[in-house]
């Protein structure tokens, strides 16, 4: 790999300015190869992230460590710091400090120019609610892979007694008598909502009980957190959590769960390249549901103490998948994955049932010779798990067939990563644009692509 324009290795960058916006960075990738070699994983980006805003609610310092240098928690450590809380790195790589004693509130124009791409500033409205009385949230910006209504938010304060006020500068939120916990039924096993609803119920004052929550490993990292500083939670069965609203919170220290999708992401790349690729610090637990897909479709992988290993066990298999809410097969997965079957012996089927616009990152697939066919109200079929949505969409895959070189520009988070993964597989050199959006949740991409063997320059 060879980088230009003073482009390093590994570098990262701050928040992008937009995902409609093209970063400027491309890669020039020349496949053929397969990838072998050992990469790590810190702290999960859905995790770290959620971690830093509950650091507002502690009347003490916190300490939040293996957090990953991505973009997205560059956009929340400045966020942080425009609402005056002070962060600072702490001696060991990926350890920060978080001490919200000097928090204030900020303004629109400051908040939505740190927010950048990222939704994260919709999880400030408990504590900030708690901490200063007064919330405010911008227009929200993500990945474009469907929509992600805040009226699950938005319901979710309300039913905490908080007033929510629309203007053109965004929306603000106050609780002029304060906010008492609540009843609340999610229509949906949101992950955001269900993050609100804990950041917000810690400190309000009474019970709240949480229907139909999420209940994502990351979730329950979150819960670990606010326990440590000094919240009453408890879980139950059937996704009802219960919170006891205390009058105040201390600091934390804890180490973050491991990112269970970039360890995913390079298992689909060690099938996808016939390569050898050692996760270090990647868990079984967590990543059972993946791991069964993964052997059912021709991997391989050695579950050691330290990472798990992934590779081809033989040709590869077609399998049929449907993406859920955990303990489910995440969206998150399927895109990595549906590189890796493009070269499966026979059709896959993938039904994506989270968001209605994921999968339209394969359009890119079949220019690159992929046989890939999307059908936009989804599919009825026997044998299927997890209930129909309005939104879902489906790909059926056929293979194997060949793929070669394009110019392809990425869309999202996940979709970016495919693309790389896809060239890298593919005969002849491709061109990928827009990768900065990549580091939003992978951290040292670059130097990482570099240590697996890929062939690549970084030509803007």
């Amino acid at each position: 790999m060879k980088p230009l324009l003073n482009v390093a290795a590994g570098e990262s960058t701050t928040a992008e300015a937009g995902e409609q916006e093209l970063t400027g960075e491309v890669l020039a990738i020349r496949g053929g190869r397969p990838l072998t070699g050992r990469v790590e994983v810190k702290g999960a980006k859905n995790l770290v992230t959620k971690a830093m805003v509950a650091a507002l609610l502690g009347e003490t310092a916190s300490t939040l460590r293996d957090v990953p240098d991505i973009s997205d928690v560059q956009v929340v450590r400045s966020l942080l710091e425009v609402h005056g809380v002070r962060v600072v790195d702490g001696d060991e790589e990926g350890t920060i400090h978080l001490d919200p004693s000097g928090a204030v509130a900020a303004h629109f124009e400051e908040i939505d120019a740190h927010a950048g791409a990222s939704r994260i500033p919709i999880l400030f409205c408990g504590p900030l609610l708690h901490l200063l009385g007064e919330a405010l949230i911008p227009d929200l910006g993500g990945c474009r892979i469907g929509d992600r209504p805040i009226n699950f938010h938005m319901d979710a304060l309300r039913a905490f007694g908080a007033v929510v006020d629309k203007s053109y500068e965004g929306i603000r939120i106050t609780a002029p008598s304060g906010l008492h916990g609540a009843n609340i039924e999610l229509p949906y096993p949101s992950v955001g909502a269900t993050e609100q609803v804990l950041l917000t119920a810690v400190r309000a004052k009474g019970v709240t009980e949480l229907r139909n929550a999420a209940i994502e490993p990351e979730i329950m990292d979150l819960i670990a957190v606010l326990q440590k500083m000094g919240a009453i939670i408890s879980y139950e069965p059937n996704r009802v959590i219960f919170i006891e609203g205390v009058d105040s919170l201390r600091g934390y220290d804890h180490r973050a769960i491991f990112d269970r999708n970039e360890a995913a992401s390079w298992a689909c790349a060690a099938l996808a390249t016939d390569g050898d690729i050692f996760v270090g610090g990647a868990r079984q637990q967590e990543m059972l549901t993946f791991l069964n897909v993964f052997r059912k479709a021709g991997g391989w992988f050695d579950v050691r103490e330290d990472g798990i290993q992934f590779r081809r066990g033989g040709a590869l298999k077609p399998v049929v998948v449907e993406t859920d809410v955990h303990p489910g097969f995440m969206t998150d997965w399927q895109q990595p994955l549906i590189v890796a079957l493009t070269q499966a012996e026979g059709e896959s089927t993938v039904h994506e049932t989270v968001y209605e616009n994921r999968l339209g990152f394969t359009e890119a697939l079949n220019l690159m010779g992929a046989d890939i066919v999307v059908h936009r109200d989804g599919i009825d079929a026997p044998g299927r798990r997890v209930p129909r949505r309005a939104l879902e969409q489906a790909a059926v895959i056929n293979g194997p067939t060949p793929l070669h070189g394009a110019d392809v520009v990425v869309p999202d988070l996940r979709g970016g990563y495919s693309y790389v993964i896809a060239a890298l597989a593919a005969e002849g050199e491709s061109v990928v644009r827009n990768v900065g959006i990549i580091r939003r949740g992978y951290e040292k991409f670059f130097a990482k692509l570099d240590q697996l063997g890929a062939d690549f320059d970084v030509i803007g």
